[in-house]
């Protein structure tokens, strides 16, 4: 690859293309296709719809042509472009995959096929640039951002910076292959959340149960059951607050800023406050448990902070497990099953719910011998680890993704 740096061609482009990038209307380059189609009554049909946020063309599922009250529909083929015209402001834009191939697709939608100037798969990667959304933005009406609805006679209007076609193949290429790596480690990624909570059912006891249903080797008999006050001491977090976060200076954790659907532990921690006298910090076996939330749910989980030396933040409870409970084997049984329950439903309020050090201090969990639950942890540390690095990679690729479309777009 090249660097470029006149006004026409971008910073950064593959040494077998040296021409300026020509300026376009899209109405002159875009060609828009539709495919009429009689819908019959026996006949099953399989709708779209376009998420938001650019995140593709979906299936909304079957229906038989009697059930489809409108009939105006058109035929999609696999590497169609499709905009909806209620929704392009939010990123409801998208190709056509190959499962989708033959799908139907109402005039709510513009569909565009290639043109001798414009691929599909190059418009799909501009559509997600900010001075498309930008375009697609001032080429709508209305007054509800909800209900803007998409001008397509002024969007066809505005200019476009376009290589030519082999170019935009070339890099749509690019494109392609970051996409492909990125969903790879997405669909693993996924699969561990699932694994994972999977492994949580099946290794915890259910409701009304005393032992789980699979264990490991060595390991039977009966678990202990008793409250959270007879198996710690509790306390609440420093009053620090988002404001009060700096580029540098002593670690802090605060609720929001680290949690994430599959962190049981908090090992790592990339916020910073001014230390001050009397805060809070871990001494690397508490357990911290959200103070407030939107939901229920939001403040129904736990984490173990293993790093020590890190302030916690006053919208935190703490536990200090005695030494009958390993700390990752407690935020795992307070954020699963009858204990996460329990602390639900003992939230309170309305528009922002609380829990108490109070309200933790009496609900019970399930718990076998030290040893058994570190071998537990040990395994879900494990599968942490594996999820934390897929979830990286996504973040590089994407980022990876970012720094080209910067780079290589004039």
């Amino acid at each position: 690859m090249a660097d470029q740096t006149t006004g026409k061609v971008p910073r950064i482009r593959f040494k077998a293309y040296s021409e300026p990038w020509a300026e376009e209307k899209f109405g002159d380059v875009l060609a828009e296709k539709r495919r009429p189609i009689v819908l019959e009554d026996d006949q099953r049909y399989e709708l779209i719809t376009v998420k938001r946020r650019n995140e593709g063309v979906v299936s909304r599922g079957h229906l038989l042509g009697r059930d489809i009250l409108v009939k105006n529909y058109a035929q999609l083929k696999t590497g169609d472009f499709v905009i909806s015209k209620r929704q392009v402001v939010h990123g409801a834009t998208g190709i056509v995959p190959p499962a989708l191939d033959g799908a139907i697709v109402s005039n709510e939608y513009l569909t565009a096929v290639d043109s001798e100037k414009l691929l599909t798969e190059f418009l799909t990667i501009l559509a997600g640039m900010p001075a498309m959304r930008k375009k697609f933005f001032l080429s709508s009406y209305g007054v509800d951002i909800e209900k803007l609805f998409f001008d397509t006679d002024d969007w066809k209007k505005r200019s476009v910076m376009l290589p030519d076609v082999q170019e935009q193949s070339h890099i749509a290429q690019v494109f392609r292959n970051l996409d492909q790596l990125t969903s790879l480690h997405q669909r693993k990624y996924e699969k561990l959340l699932s694994l994972k909570l999977a492994m949580i059912q099946k290794m915890f006891p259910k409701p009304g149960a005393n032992a789980p249903e699979a264990r490991f080797g060595g390991f039977s008999g009966t678990w202990s059951s008793e409250e959270m006050k007879s198996l710690g001491t509790f306390a609440k977090g420093s009053g620090f607050s988002k404001g009060d976060l700096k580029a540098s200076g002593t670690p802090i954790v605060l609720y929001g800023r680290l949690y994430t659907d599959y962190q049981t532990a908090i090992t790592q921690v990339d916020t910073f406050v001014d230390d001050r006298k009397g805060a809070v910090k871990s001494k690397g076996n508490e357990v911290v448990v959200p103070a407030s939330g939107e939901t229920s749910e939001d403040i129904a989980r736990a984490s173990a902070l293993l790093r020590s030396g890190v302030i916690i933040g006053g919208d935190l409870n703490i536990i200090n497990p005695c030494d009958r409970l390993d700390p990752y084997f407690l935020a795992l049984a307070l954020s699963n099953g009858q204990p996460k329950y329990d602390l639900a439903r003992r939230a309170q309020g309305k528009t922002v719910v609380h829990v108490r050090a109070a309200d933790i201090s009496s609900v019970s969990i399930c718990f076998p011998e030290l040893r058994e639950q570190r071998r537990i942890a040990d395994f879900f540390r494990s599968v942490d680890e594996l999820i934390l690095r897929h979830s990286h990679q996504i973040k590089k690729l994407q980022q990876v993704q970012w720094a080209c479309q910067k780079s290589m777009f004039a």
